[in-house]
């Protein structure tokens, strides 16, 4: 299922690791469209992430990793979306970093972290985490997929929908229901792909994000020994809020890097392009949607920055995660709809790859949460 193991080593970080993309622009962006209207994931390109020493940048160095901040993973991830224009080849680096390492450096025993961290510093092994069901979407409190302790092992049955990477995955990260429906019922469980009683569905087609694959994973009678429990029984809940802040942030660094690019793309573009005897820059109706997707930008950018710096010193965080998370989404996707327009029939086109920015933007105002259940979150923490 994967490539062969790496051999390469993992490049030292640069002074900004921002830049860690950058040399390698050409090979990301080789034939993007074709791979998206393959739906393909490109196994070549991964190669090249793993080669860019981008995955290891959160990681402790006694794993391979270059032991960056917080910051320093965002400042990367943003480089990422700024460079690859592939942007599901993009969400699948930022799962692969979020899904299982951070929380297995986070909360895991130490051999669990000593045997299964290298792989997913490299990128050799795969990862994905199992949160979302068919059933209950957003609401991580009433998942239904069980986990009952039997002897020195747990006995999951359910299943899980809209996975992130599990038709390409080594290691699923699986959030399950140990005690009652709750905060503290939920457990999760390191588990590795060839395990008996774990079973992925085919690679479902969508919208946008069409290189980075998602599935069903389905668990019958899926036996997994205690020892790999990441946390204590009970913790679920502390472990996914820890992960899906850096999801948030992690991800929609991504799309700041790609907000920023498509900027630059439709000023050169309005500075350029000539109608009616006048660069189109020049009229009022562009120049203003150029001067609102700078502010949206800008805007993006402080959020993710301050929320960022929040997390990274301990405080509370939780509405300014929920709101950076609808900002920075619903920006990506009004910015993206104002580029098809001032590209006007070129930006209709597939080669231009405007019309696919759209695509992608799309799904950042529902995964981690719909821009509803931010709201709803807002709200609810202001005592509503």
């Amino acid at each position: 299922m994967t490539p062969a193991p790496s051999t390469l080593p993992t490049p030292a970080p640069e002074t900004d690791p921002y830049a860690l993309a950058a040399p390698w622009a050409d090979e990301l962006n080789h034939d993007v469209e074709q791979w998206d209207a393959r739906a393909e994931f490109p196994w070549e390109k991964w190669k090249v992430i793993q080669r860019s020493g981008l995955l290891a940048v959160p990681f402790e160095t006694r794993y391979g990793g270059s032991a960056g901040t917080l910051t320093d993973t965002m400042r990367a991830l943003e480089g990422l979306g700024h460079t690859c224009r592939d942007t599901g080849l993009g969400f699948s680096a930022s799962t692969q970093i979020v899904s299982v390492g951070v929380p297995l450096q986070a909360f895991g025993s130490e051999e669990l972290k000593s045997r299964f961290l290298p792989g997913i510093v490299t990128g050799d092994s795969i990862t994905a985490h199992a949160i979302t069901e068919p059933d209950n979407g957003s609401d991580a409190l009433n998942i239904s997929t069980t986990a009952t302790r039997d002897g020195d092992d747990y006995v999951i049955d359910g299943g899980k929908m809209f996975i992130t990477n599990a038709p390409i995955a080594d290691l699923f990260l699986l959030y399950v229901r140990t005690g009652k429906p709750g905060p503290f019922g939920l457990s999760v469980f390191l588990v590795e792909r060839d395990t008996p009683g774990l079973r992925v569905g085919d690679p479902l087609d969508k919208m946008g994000l069409r290189t980075s694959p998602l599935s069903e994973v389905t668990f019958t009678g899926l036996r997994v020994p205690a020892a790999h429990r990441i946390g204590q029984e009970g913790a679920g809940f502390l472990i996914l809020d820890h992960v899906m802040k850096r999801e948030i942030l992690f991800s929609f660094s991504l799309t700041l890097g790609e907000m920023e690019h498509r900027l630059r793309r439709v000023l050169q573009y309005a500075k350029s392009r000539r109608q009616f005897g006048e660069p189109i820059g020049t009229f009022q109706g562009v120049a203003h949607k150029i001067a609102d997707m700078k502010i949206a930008v800008e805007t993006a950018r402080k959020w993710l920055t301050d929320t960022g710096a929040k997390v990274e010193s301990g405080r509370d965080a939780a509405i300014d995660i929920a709101a950076t998370k609808a900002v920075v989404s619903e920006a990506n996707t009004r910015t993206a709809l104002d580029a098809v327009q001032i590209f006007g029939g070129q930006g209709y086109l597939t080669a231009t790859g405007i019309e696919r920015d759209v695509r992608n933007a799309v799904g950042g105002t529902i995964y981690s949460g719909t821009s509803e259940i931010q709201r709803n979150r807002i709200a609810s923490l202001l005592g509503l």
